[in-house]
């Protein structure tokens, strides 16, 4: 039975979309913190995953030119290996451990960039490969991993959409592959499957109204604003499990 509390999460979830989308960093970064107020972690795992699918479907299709076919094997191919690592593993960490270890990686990852603006991995094969691998495992274990993967292929310089698109095909594969990793860990609760069709629309739309901000913000400005964004949701995570806070669906 949908609440006014079922309607919350679900606006959240968009307001996630449209930011991981202008900011670059993808939906999950900031989808993850916010669905742990509501489910448990393993279940947000597989609500997220599910989730991506839609969302990175429609980033493909409005944003598709110019998909970067070396970047696909480079870094999508250890991501894909990596994640089903990350994946299993979490089946040995409890919930607890796992969101306190999502908020320190947000904070960390935050604050470490709008320190250091500038910083790439250096645009060569193995770093490539290398940022692909954490990335896959970050995803598979904490449920984020894109802001990783971002790193990794800003230094490339593609254009705009390239880059969003090819980030995009990338998760695409990561998430099929983690949802089979997920489900069959039993991740995905029967009663938390009514919100997957709402979930797939809000990736749609959130993907377009993110496209449409896009063209109207400076695209480093609202980095920023994510950034700052991530590292107060990151310490939200990290207090919400000290002083137990959570919402009962």
């Amino acid at each position: 039975m949908f609440t006014w509390i079922s309607a919350l999460f679900l606006i959240l979830a968009l307001i996630a979309e449209i930011l991981g989308t202008i900011g670059g960093f993808g939906s999950s970064v900031f989808f993850v913190p916010f669905a742990g107020f509501f489910f448990d972690f393993h279940n947000v795992l597989g609500l997220t995953a599910l989730f991506h699918l839609s969302s990175n479907i429609s980033k493909i299709a409005l944003f598709r030119k110019g998909l970067d076919k070396r970047l696909l094997l480079n870094i999508g191919i250890p991501s894909v290996i990596f994640v089903i690592i990350g994946g299993l593993l979490s089946n040995f960490f409890n919930a607890t451990f796992l969101t306190i270890a999502l908020g320190l990686f947000l904070v960390a990852f935050g604050a470490l960039f709008l320190l250091r603006p500038k910083l790439v991995i250096p645009p060569k094969k193995y770093p490539s490969i290398a940022g692909g691998a954490i990335s896959g495992f970050s995803a598979g274990l904490l449920g984020t991993g894109g802001a990783i993967r971002g790193l990794t292929m800003a230094a490339f310089n593609l254009e705009k959409s390239a880059f969003i698109a090819t980030s995009a095909a990338i998760d695409l594969a990561i998430d099929f592959t983690r949802s089979i990793v997920y489900v069959s860990s039993g991740y995905v609760n029967k009663s938390h499957l009514i919100y997957i069709p709402f979930l797939i629309i809000i990736g749609l739309g959130g993907t377009y109204i993110g496209k449409r901000i896009l063209v109207h913000i400076s695209q480093e400005n609202f980095k920023r604003f994510s950034l700052i964004l991530i590292v107060i949701i990151g310490i939200i995570s990290i207090l919400g499990i000290i002083f137990n806070w959570k919402i009962d669906m």
